[in-house]
């Protein structure tokens, strides 16, 4: 949750925003590990729970996490899981394995990094069963395609690739079966605003022309969207999403820790947002999972 700013294209900016993975996920380590929600997969990318975060930043993780599956779980159910789902700077991200576990699985799980995050991420794979057991139990054959930068089965790719090279993005995902006509929900948590802003609008609007029924789940602002070929576009800040989870579970997490200011949470969180765009040529009602979001509390 710490402020973001622009880096330019260079081998050193690249390094610095490779970081963030392991930030983020450090962080949501230590907020699971004070019970804020439940992943018992985050423990294998993250040696230890770190250093103590504050209580303000652990309830951010908390409404970022739920706000943003909130709309994923509500894309799969309207799709009864004939979608597939592609997480653009996915980092160590666990969301594949809760997807199983909830029986809320796609078609396919698509995840794109950097190479080098990518190869981390593989590693861990390999040598922790707890994590290769769930991909090999969705895989139909008895071996999957695998090396230092790709990971593919029947059911999760991983793709090393540079976000910024659409050609070579869009070669790479449909060598490993991306089918445009399948309803596709992109994640893309925290991504965009590391890139220049004509480099986030070729990518977003490359998603805009390659789907047609489609829904893009940004953790920013909805602007770049409506100039790029979506036809609906809104946006929340984190405050307001906050105050539209679930009650009794938004309770629960406040009693973990004393949050002596609450004014530097409702700060905190005003500064942030989620955004969704959606194109609809199916008529899978994609707009009603926005409305449905928005009218939840």
């Amino acid at each position: 949750m710490a402020a973001r700013k622009h880096f330019t294209d260079t081998d050193t900016a690249d390094e610095a925003v490779r970081t963030t993975c392991d930030d983020a996920t450090i962080c949501k380590r230590f907020a699971t590990s004070k019970g804020y929600w439940k992943d018992p997969y985050i423990q294998y990318f993250a040696r230890s729970v770190g250093e103590r975060r504050t209580p303000e930043i652990n309830r951010g993780y908390y409404a970022r996490v739920q706000g943003v599956n909130h709309l994923l779980d509500a894309f799969v159910r309207k799709a009864e899981c004939d979608c597939q789902v592609i997480n653009l700077g996915a980092g160590l991200d666990t969301t594949f394995w809760r997807l199983k576990d909830e029986n809320l699985m796609p078609r396919k799980f698509f995840e794109v990094d950097f190479p080098t995050v990518v190869a981390r991420k593989i590693h861990h794979i390999k040598t922790k069963p707890s994590l290769s057991k769930p991909i090999i139990e969705t895989h139909s054959t008895d071996s999957l395609l695998l090396d230092v930068h790709s990971l593919d089965s029947d059911r999760y790719c991983i793709i090393g690739a540079d976000l910024r090279d659409i050609t070579n993005l869009d070669q790479k995902l449909k060598k490993f079966q991306l089918n445009p006509e399948l309803p596709t929900l992109f994640l893309s948590e925290c991504v965009l605003v590391y890139m220049t802003p004509s480099q986030s609008s070729n990518l977003v609007h490359w998603a805009a022309d390659t789907f047609h029924t489609a829904m893009f789940v940004n953790y920013e602002q909805k602007e770049r969207f409506l100039k790029t070929g979506w036809e609906h576009a809104d946006a929340l800040d984190m405050m307001t999403i906050y105050s539209m989870l679930p009650q009794d579970d938004v309770a629960r997490i406040e009693h973990l820790e004393f949050l002596d200011e609450k004014e530097l949470l409702q700060q905190l969180l005003q500064h942030y947002s989620i955004s969704w765009a959606t194109k609809d040529k199916l008529n899978l009602g994609n707009a009603q999972i926005c409305v449905g979001f928005i009218c939840a509390a």
